[in-house]
């Protein structure tokens, strides 16, 4: 609002104001209404009429360069009369009378409202400088709380850094905060607190963080229970609540008994929790490292728990087997192997460790500690065509079981039989009928059939078929048995089957059958083989041979040696065949090729059998009763020939005819060539009678040439030689100056090289001397920082006041009261000093000085 100028008048109305300048001592004063005011002539209005300044109740300003006042509330002025101002100062100003900005003065920030602090709520406050507030005096930075409800009244001398809200800890569920400290400062009950420190609140409310308090978050209270526990680890050494002192890595159980509901501390950790562990009468554990009296575990122990019990696995105990056990209940037909690991007494019998027994049910057992269960066995029924083989682990010894229900001893195992790979496949394929009849067939489909895989425990059986025999040899008595057929083998442990490889194939090929039993017969055989007649006509023989071998009777005096003869021959069939081959072969030798084709049957039966009815081999008594001729075919294509002339007659008229047709036409193209032949020579010679025309006329120009232009050719040949002179001279002239200029070129490039190959060299020097410099000054600079990390900044400044504190302590020993000691290098103003210590010797007495 103006007031109206009339020729210099001004009316100011109540509660405005005007700032007048008065231009001869250029001094400007402040004038308030209501009032009216003239201005002279050397007077000047620079503002206004201006509304004052009203702060209504509960609201305050802020007054940049405010006027000084006195201590009744007046304005001081200064001897000009200019109203004196706090240049660069900040005044809070709050409710009271309007009051008018003098000159110079300037609102900073205009009316604002107070802030009202509600109730669980506090500004975090902050000093920018030093100031005494009530009593406490205020450094700068410092900090504290203004705590609601209230109402905030700013001051100049202090920031509100952030407004801070009341954390609620509720009491269900039952939480508390984790404070750390930023700097040291005294928590809400009065502790002295560290920076760094960290701590709990739990009590239930509104808690309000200090100045110098940083909430890190709320820890949610674990809840206990007759089943479940803590594993808790401390991370610093304290004493927790319950009063017990923890060291840094020391892990413990919290249970029930210990509390309801556990919050970790600050040098707490919650690392796991722990089910309860329940036996029932039934059951038992065994725990590993068990935590003794003083509640340290007693590692390498074991402790034996049985039901019916309820516990917590302590921190570092472990169940053996990582489970509860049952109780042993052994049947009629089990026991176990028990072995003692410590000594003790078992029922009066002394056990040392290593010491192995068994105990046989019917009962209940639960091993102890001092022993372990080696393993369980139970009985194995055996039938009378049933058995086992059993090793006992002291002696070596092996023995089958057969017949029997039989449980091993502490001392036996059971053991395994291994046998070669081609008896295993004969032994699969023998309970196996699938894989005979397979192979029989000759399906390709099937390759393999399955077979199960053999017990090597049990023992080995094999049923030798009728009309059969099976050689078994005992490597350990060196003595081997013969078994005839039906009838069931069983090996003993040191026992193997003889295996026997049988030729097969036409022709006869070694190794083609393996078995295990031997068949008697009657049965045939069939081989096909070569023979050649006296007059080289070679044939092909098909024959069949039915053999039977001659079984021995059992009341014999040689029985066992004529069964063991049985197997002597490894390859009957084999020998067989080639021995009735070669008779054969030698008998049919002798006969010419036309005696052997009509009288076939009686040489061959008389090369084998002779006046015999069969041929028989004592080695392994075996018999040849009869001889089937199946083909005779020749081999020889000359044989083929003679016996089918007709077809080679027509084949040989055939041929001539063709001879004649092919000689005809060869005579026909001989005439044709002949006749061209004779055609070119008269061609030829008419070119070589034309060819003799050219000649004789280029002879006679050459004549007339000769003749006429032979200084002609001299003067011209002397030109020319002139001329090639002159050129040869131009082009060695030429070729002299490259020759020069490629040597000069090669010069500069060689020296070019060598200047370039310096300049490498000596950058290659400088770079690998700054590599080494600077490789050099790191060593240098890891090996002072390694020297200062290893002695450490306590004993370094401990070196450095070394020779200053011995001097002090030196000093101390002599028991001098007043000292002064300098280096020398600074200068000190002793005058005063040396009044002082003259003109009042009692207080010199008593006060000392030390620098």
């Amino acid at each position: 609002m103006k007031a109206p100028n009339c020729d210099g008048i001004f009316r100011i109305p109540p509660f405005y104001y005007l700032h007048i300048l008065d231009q001869s001592s250029n001094i400007t004063r402040v004038l308030t209404g209501p009032t009216t005011f003239v201005r002279q002539d050397n007077e000047e209005v620079v503002q206004g009429p201006s509304k004052m300044v009203i702060i209504p109740p509960n609201h305050y300003c802020v007054v940049r360069h405010p006027v000084t006042k006195d201590s009744t509330g007046n304005v001081v002025l200064e001897s000009t009369g200019q109203a004196k101002l706090k240049y660069g100062d900040l005044e809070v100003r709050l409710a009271g009378q309007p009051f008018p900005l003098y000159p110079g003065e300037r609102l900073d920030e205009a009316v604002t409202k107070l802030r009202a602090v509600p109730c669980d709520t506090a500004l975090r406050l902050q000093a920018l400088r030093d100031f005494k507030d009530g009593e406490i005096n205020r450094l700068a930075l410092d900090q504290w709380l203004f705590e609601g409800p209230g109402t905030y009244t700013p001051r100049i001398e202090v920031e509100v850094v952030e407004t801070i809200k009341a954390t609620v800890i509720p009491q269900i569920p039952h939480t508390a905060l984790r404070i750390r400290a930023e700097r040291d400062c005294k928590d809400r009950e009065g502790r002295a607190r560290v920076s760094g420190e960290e701590w709990l609140v739990s009590r239930p409310g509104a808690y309000l963080p200090g100045p110098h308090e940083q909430i890190i978050g709320a820890l949610s209270a674990h809840k206990l229970n007759k089943k479940l526990a803590l594993h808790v680890v401390a991370t610093q050494s304290f004493t927790d609540r319950f009063g017990k002192k923890r060291k840094t890595g020391q892990e413990w159980l919290v249970t029930e008994k210990d509390a309801v509901s556990f919050i970790p501390d600050v040098f707490e950790e919650v690392k796991d929790t722990v089910a309860v562990t329940v036996l029932t009468d039934r059951q038992y554990c065994v725990i590993l490292d068990p935590v003794g009296a003083d509640g340290k575990n007693q590692f390498g122990r074991k402790k034996l728990v049985k039901g019916e019990k309820e516990f917590f696995l302590h921190p570092g105990e472990t169940l053996e087997n990582g489970e509860v056990q049952d109780v042993c209940i052994l049947l009629e037909d089990e026991a176990v192997v028990l072995r003692a690991i410590l000594p003790f007494t078992d029922n009066g019998v002394q056990r040392n460790p290593g010491d192995k027994w068994m105990l046989k049910g019917p009962r209940e057992f639960c091993p102890t500690v001092e022993m372990e269960v080696v393993s369980k066995r139970k009985a194995i029924p055996l039938d009378a065509n049933e058995g086992v083989y059993v090793r006992n682990v002291k002696t070596g010894k092996v023995r089958a079981v057969i017949g029997e229900t039989y449980i091993y001893n502490q001392d036996e195992e059971l053991y395994s039989k291994e046998l070669p790979e081609i008896i295993e496949k004969l032994l699969a394929e023998a309970l196996n009928p699938l894989v005979g009849r397979e192979k029989l067939r000759g399906d390709k489909q099937n390759k393999e059939v399955a077979t199960k895989p053999r017990d090597k425990k049990k023992v080995i059986t094999y049923q030798v078929p009728h009309n059969s025999a099976v050689q078994v040899f005992d490597y350990k008595t060196k003595v081997s048995r013969v078994i005839f057929g039906p009838d069931l083998v069983m090996l003993g442990p040191d026992e193997h089957f003889t295996q026997l490889s049988l030729s097969g194939g036409q022709p006869k090929r070694p190794n083609v059958i393996r078995t295990l039993d031997l068949s008697l017969g009657p049965d045939f055989m069939t081989d096909v083989f070569t023979v050649e007649t006296s007059d080289h006509a070679r044939l092909s023989l098909q024959l069949c041979y039915n053999w039977q071998f001659d079984t021995p009777k059992k009341d014999s005096p040689t029985y066992k040696r004529d069964s063991e003869s049985l197997f002597s021959v490894p390859d009957f069939v084999g020998d067989a065949c080639k021995s009735i081959a070669s008779r054969i072969r030698g008998a049919v030798a002798a006969v010419p090729f036309d005696d052997f084709h009509k009288h076939s049957v009686r040489i061959i039966n008389q090369a084998i059998l002779g006046d015999k009815d069969s041929l028989y081999f004592p080695a392994n008594r075996l018999r040849i009763s009869n001889i089937d001729i199946q083909s005779v075919e020749p081999v020889d294509q000359r044989t083929r020939d003679s016996l089918q002339k007709s077809v080679q007659l027509a084949i040989e008229i055939t041929t001539n005819s063709q001879e004649a047709t092919a000689r005809h036409e060869a005579e026909r193209l001989d005439q044709e060539a002949r006749g061209k032949l004779e055609r070119q020579i008269l061609n030829d010679e008419a070119e070589a009678e034309r060819a003799r025309k050219e000649l004789l006329e280029l002879q006679a120009v050459s004549a007339a040439v000769e003749s006429t232009g032979q200084s002609r050719a001299e003067a011209q040949s002397r030109a020319e030689s002139m001329k090639i002179e002159g050129e040869a001279a131009v082009d060695q002239a030429k070729l002299a100056a490259e020759a020069e200029n490629i040597n000069a070129r090669g010069e500069l490039e060689r020296i070019s090289s060598a200047r370039k190959s310096e300049l490498d060299y000596l950058r290659a020097c400088n770079e690998l001397e700054v590599t080494k410099r600077r490789k050099m000054v790191k060593i240098e600079a890891d090996k002072f920082k390694a020297m200062v990390g290893d002695l450490g900044p306590e004993n370094i400044a401990a070196i450095a006041t070394s020779g200053h504190s011995n001097q002090v302590k030196m000093l101390e020993a002599l028991g001098l009261k007043s000292t002064l000691i300098t280096d020398g290098s600074t200068p000190l103003n002793l005058f005063k000093t040396a009044q002082g210590l003259v003109g009042n010797p009692d207080s010199n007495k008593s006060n000392s000085t030390e620098n």
